[in-house]
């Protein structure tokens, strides 16, 4: 401030000032400085943290972090570096696999060193004594009655040619008497056929039909032995519901097969489903499939109670199977063995389809060609046989029977039981029939015929 005084607005220094001009710094004068700022703070920093002697300036880039060009040894050693971690990744890959592919071998070639115990046990000493299947009220155990019981029933071989090469079927048989008379259905013989029976010990017979009823399916046939197990025929009216009982055939050509159950009804009124006829049959669950054909249904006193048919059983519902009580069978198997066909059998000639359903009315129908009038009803004639009389009346195929002696008849069972009642084989029958047009007009006219006897047993 002092030489403010001395200060000549116009620029020009006063005389005899004691001031002085400073001199002007160059630009050389300033990197000079600067350069003498970073020496001195270079060396306070470093020399306070113990770096006395550190020559190197604190504002520029250490050498030995500046960027350089890698050398050629330097790319060499990268290159093995990342060869070596390729390589062991390989070998840790393959080591993995193989391990995989081989430890199944291993495994199956593993074997313990520990043997194993495997718990086996016999039965009780005489358990399968044959006094300890039988009660001492002679009721046997489901073990005896099929031990018992299964000497008796024997296989059936049916065949087309006197060879006995082509077999037309199988089925089972019961054995009834000690000179070879055996009980079977009838639909497991062929009435031109050629039968064989084997039974359990292997040995087999050439057989003859002894007599067949195809409506109760019953049939009789004889082997020329007497060394057969005949089988004990009990009393069927003496089955109880709920009685245990088993089933003995040969299903499958599978011998001697039993299977068990109870009786689940008696009194049972079954109609056959090949020819519609009615048989007092016993229901049971013992499973009963079509191979057990003219087998036994037997009770646990060994006693044969029923002969079971595939034709009586319902293929509609599980476990609802049916034989014919030996009751009403054992006439029809006296009578066949006795006669060869059962006497006063009446045969009228006709195929027909009845009226009984809906269905039947439509298959009749399609069968004419057309409707038939809504208040007709009667039985269809398929077909008449020649050798009856009733082929030498009026009536034609594809006409109807409508009445019987006055009665009016729709179905199969209005029709055979109007002619069992007031008639039997060689009685003449009066009958009214009718014919229908397409227009649904319909003719009636009346015939009589003769009952023939059958003896066929082909009903």
């Amino acid at each position: 401030m002092d030489d403010i005084e001395n200060y000549n607005p116009t620029g020009d220094l006063k005389e005899n000032s004691s001031y002085t001009p400073k001199h002007e710094k160059t630009e050389e004068d300033y990197r000079h400085e600067e350069e003498e700022n970073k020496a001195q703070y270079n060396n306070f920093y470093y020399n306070s943290a113990g770096f006395e002697n550190y020559q190197n300036n604190f504002f520029e880039e250490p050498e030995n972090i500046r960027t350089r060009k890698s050398t050629g040894g330097e790319k060499f050693i990268i290159f093995l570096f990342v060869l070596i971690v390729l390589l062991c990744a390989g070998f840790a890959v393959y080591g993995i696999a193989n391990d995989i592919y081989r430890s199944n071998n291993f495994l199956s070639q593993f074997k313990s060193t520990q043997q194993v115990i495997f718990y086996r046990e016999s039965k009780p000493e005489g358990a399968n004594d044959p006094e300890n299947f039988i009660d001492e009220n002679g009721r046997f155990t489901i073990e005896g009655a099929s031990a018992y019981v299964k000497d008796s029933i024997v296989e059936i071989y049916t065949y087309s040619d006197s060879a006995k090469t082509v077999l037309a079927g199988t089925g089972s048989g019961v054995v009834v008497s000690d000179d070879g008379y055996i009980v079977t259905n009838a639909h497991v013989l062929n009435s031109e056929g050629y039968h064989i029976v084997k039974t359990t010990d292997e040995k087999t017979f050439d057989a003859e039909v002894i007599g067949r009823d195809v409506k109760t399916d019953i049939a009789v046939i004889k082997v020329n032995s007497r060394k057969l197990k005949p089988a004990v025929l009990g009393n069927s009216d003496e089955a109880v519901v709920g009685e245990r009982v088993i089933a003995v055939g040969n299903p499958a050509g599978l011998s001697n097969t039993v299977t068990d159950g109870i009786i689940s009804a008696v009194n049972r009124k079954i109609r056959s489903d090949s020819t519609g006829f009615e048989m007092d049959c016993i229901q049971t669950n013992a499973d009963i499939s079509p191979g057990n054909s003219g087998g036994a249904l037997v009770n646990m006193y060994g006693q044969v109670i029923g002969i079971t048919s595939s034709k009586y059983v319902s293929s509609s519902f599980e476990g609802l199977g049916f034989a014919i009580t030996i009751n009403e069978a054992l006439p029809i198997i006296e009578e066949l063995m006795n006669n060869g066909y059962i006497s006063g059998r009446f045969r009228i000639g006709i195929q027909l389809i009845d009226m009984a359903s809906e269905d039947k009315v439509l298959l009749i129908e399609g069968e004419l060609g057309f409707k038939l009038p809504d208040d007709f009803t009667g039985v269809y004639i398929e077909s008449i046989s020649e050798d009856c009389d009733i082929a030498n009346t009026d009536l034609k195929q594809g006409d109807f029977i409508t009445e019987i002696n006055g009665v009016h008849v729709q179905t199969y069972d209005e029709l055979y039981d109007t002619i069992s009642r007031d008639f039997k084989a060689g009685d003449k029958v009066p009958a009214k029939c009718a014919s229908v047009d397409k227009n649904g007009k319909v003719k009636y006219y009346d015939i009589e015929f003769k009952l023939m006897e059958d003896t066929s047993g082909n009903y």
